[in-house]
């Protein structure tokens, strides 16, 4: 376990409806007007569910947090990103979003969105 926390560094969060299969951590994407949904493999996310129940879900969209990842690719510094299709976030150089990710974990990784 580290020592060093970042949790809750420049966290930004708004609520939003939400799909019934939106789980607490996982990455999501608008999906309609104020509405966030579960991402499919190589998708763009808006942020990460904090929070979801009866139709809501709190979203952080900004600041550190950490994000469940596949691969084991994924490095500290800036990494390109995208959806895995299953709740957590995967390396893609040619399709994803540039992240600066800060510590990387066994199956986690801290990020700046």
């Amino acid at each position: 376990m580290s020592k060093i926390s970042f949790e809750g560094i420049g966290e930004m969060v708004a609520t939003f409806a939400c799909a019934e299969d939106v789980a607490t951590g996982q990455v999501v994407k608008i999906t309609a007007d104020g509405t966030v949904g579960t991402c499919a493999a190589g998708d763009k996310i808006c942020g990460v569910a904090l929070s979801a129940e009866d139709g809501y879900a709190a979203v952080q969209l900004g600041g550190l947090v950490k994000v469940a990842t596949t691969g084991g690719s994924i490095t500290a510094g800036w990494c390109k990103l995208s959806a895995d299709g299953s709740g957590g976030m995967k390396q893609d150089g040619s399709a994803g979003t540039e992240y600066l990710v800060v510590r990387v974990e066994t199956d986690a990784a801290v990020i700046c969105l």
